[in-house]
Formats: C-alpha cells, sequence, structure tokens
C-alpha cells in the first residue's frame, strides 16, 4: 500500500443508549491509499447523506435489516464522489460515483458497488435526494405499497423532511388532495407556497393532530405516509377511510427510544375500518428505479418537484448533521458537503 496523504473518517465508539451524542463519534485520520490493483480506482468524496434509519445501526446486536455498525470502523451510508485515480478503463479520472461509503474523505472501489452519476441531468447531490434514493422511497411508498389514485386525500407527517416533500409533491403530480404536517411555521409555508400542498400545519401548535385532521379532512384521509409514528399514527387511524392504506415508511419519534413504546392505542380501527397498513424497505424495490428515474426527471423538467437541502460543510461536523435530523433541525435533505463540487 502507498502511502500519498492523510484522510479523515469517523467512526462509532460506543453504542448509544438512548439520543446519540457527538460523544458516540470519532474523527480520526488515516493514510490514503493508491490503487495498486488491476480494476481499482480511488474516490474523493464529495457529499454524502446523513439518515435517520442510521440509528437502527448503532444498537450492538441489532436485529434490522441491515447489520449494525463495527465499532471503531468507519461508518457507512450513501455518498456521491468523483474519481481521482484509476485503474480500471470502465471507470475514467474525473468521472462522478455514487457508493455506500461515506463518513469518510476518500476511499478505494473496484467498480461493483458503484453506478455512475451523470452531472447533467441533475445536481449531483440530487442523487444523494429527490433524484436518489430518497425519491424512490416517496415512489415507492405512494405508488406500489400505497397504491396512489387521482383523487385520493394523502397526509403526510414530516411532510418537509427530505422523504416527505418528495411524497408530497408526486401525490400532488398525481392529481391527489394533499395535507403535510412540520414542526415550523417556516416550513409551513414552504409546502403550500413552494411545494404547492393544499394544507399544512405546524404539529407543535396543535393541541390535538386527531381533531385538527377531523377538521380539515372531513371526508377523512385515503394515504397515510406515515414517517413519524406515535401520536401522528393514533391520529392517522382516527381518520381513515374504509379501506384506506397507510404506508408505515419511518417512525423517527421512536428511534432513539430507550425502551419499546406502546402501540397505538386505537389500532383496532385498522380491522373495523379494514384498513391496510404496510411497513416497507426500500432496497427491496430497485427494480423500480429505472421507472422512477424515468418519472422525476420528466416531473423536475416540468417544474412539478422542488427540494430543499440542509448542508453542513466538512467530515467533521458529520455526526452534529446526524443528530440534528432527530431535533428537526434538517428542512429536506440533510447533507454534508465533504470537499469542493467540481460539478459546481
Amino acid at each position: 500500500m502507498v502511502v500519498t496523504k492523510v484522510s479523515k473518517e469517523i467512526s462509532l465508539t460506543e453504542y448509544p443508549y438512548g439520543m446519540p451524542t457527538e460523544n458516540n463519534f470519532k474523527l480520526v485520520q488515516v493514510h490514503i491509499p493508491e490503487p495498486t490493483k488491476e480494476g481499482e480506482f480511488l474516490v474523493r468524496n464529495i457529499w454524502m447523506s446523513v439518515d435517520p434509519y442510521m440509528r437502527g445501526r448503532m444498537r450492538e446486536g441489532s436485529n434490522s435489516y441491515i447489520p449494525p455498525f463495527k465499532l471503531g470502523q468507519p461508518l457507512e451510508g450513501a455518498c456521491v464522489g468523483q474519481i481521482i485515480t484509476s485503474n480500471n478503463n470502465q471507470f475514467a479520472v474525473g468521472e462522478y460515483i455514487l457508493g455506500m461509503l461515506g463518513w469518510r474523505e476518500y476511499w478505494l472501489s473496484n467498480g461493483s458497488d458503484v453506478i455512475k452519476v451523470n452531472p447533467n441531468i441533475a445536481p449531483i447531490q440530487s442523487f444523494l435526494g429527490t433524484f436518489g434514493m430518497t425519491g424512490l422511497t416517496a415512489y415507492v411508498g405512494l405508488l406500489k405499497i400505497g397504491e396512489l389514485k387521482e383523487g385520493d386525500t394523502v397526509f403526510v407527517s414530516a411532510a418537509s423532511g427530505a422523504v416527505g416533500s418528495v411524497a408530497c409533491q408526486i401525490a400532488k403530480t398525481k392529481g391527489c388532495h394533499v395535507i403535510g404536517s412540520a414542526g415550523s411555521e417556516e416550513k409551513v409555508k414552504w409546502l403550500v407556497d413552494q411545494a404547492g400542498i393544499d394544507n399544512a400545519f405546524n404539529y407543535k401548535e396543535v393541541n390535538d393532530i386527531s381533531e385538527h385532521l377531523r377538521k380539515i379532512c372531513p371526508d377523512k384521509i385515503d394515504i397515510y405516509f406515515d414517517n413519524v409514528g406515535g401520536k401522528h399514527l393514533e391520529a392517522a387511524l382516527d381518520n381513515m377511510k374504509t379501506f384506506g392504506r397507510i404506508v408505515l415508511c419511518g417512525m423517527i419519534s421512536q428511534y432513539n427510544s430507550s425502551s419499546p413504546l406502546p402501540g397505538p392505542s386505537n389500532l383496532m380501527l385498522a380491522i373495523t375500518n379494514r384498513l391496510k397498513l404496510q411497513g416497507f424497505i426500500v432496497r427491496d424495490h430497485y427494480n423500480m428505479l429505472n421507472e422512477f428515474h424515468a418519472a422525476m426527471a420528466k416531473w423536475i423538467g416540468q417544474g412539478n418537484i422542488k427540494w430543499k437541502e440542509t448542508v453542513s460543510e466538512g467530515i467533521e461536523n458529520a455526526p452534529k448533521a446526524f443528530l440534528g435530523l432527530f431535533k428537526g433541525e434538517n428542512f429536506g435533505k440533510m447533507l454534508v458537503k465533504i470537499g469542493p463540487d467540481p460539478a459546481l
């Protein structure tokens, strides 16, 4: 291994109990290896994503759908970088690629674990958000799991978040009546004025979410796209139409719980109203990726999809950005800009 210079990466020092803190993370310096094997190339990360699902990988012995992070090893997550040295004739110097080795400045690949990113289609960081797995999650959740139909009334929680904001706009594009909840007046205003949804409210200013939904959705809800769980899920159950569909995408209100929380007290309504409740993991639906890309490119070109980004600068600020997800500090997609972006 030939050492050229020093890189930075972030590892987990211990598995957090309850809400993580910055003390659970460690910034370390490592040497950057050169690609010495045939087929290898070196990537310099430019953008990385921090996502709520990562909290599930910070539990020792987790039986989640993805293994826990290893202590003392660099964390992983979606990233977009640029090839700076290559021994692979399929991956040229200067090309942009999408991979899963974020939380570090440089890394080696042989091409089996990456896909190329075209900066002429959309800004490269959007392949971590609206044009990437975030957007695909919203697309799959609504169209496949939720069986979205024109004219449906759709309620989205965490509607100004990365997935929620895309879900809202896909539903509007498909001719639905869309309601969203968010955690600030600024976010509520953006949802109505920019994302173009029909009604949005600040859940922090509402005494009873269920009662509020009853007022603004007198004909009840066809689809609830759940990113929050907890009181939002209970409120939605109170206001679903018969044969309504609840898309269980995330439950960020529970990710940092130190012990299991009680389930919805009104789950019996799922039986009496013949509701469909289904969870999903986007990685099970990668066969829809080409379909999604074609649809999203069209909608973006038509001006139907807008997005917000919250950007932290420097890999040393990645833990703070991650923790901000659980404090409502993100507006749209939470990103960390690791290095300069030549595509800008």
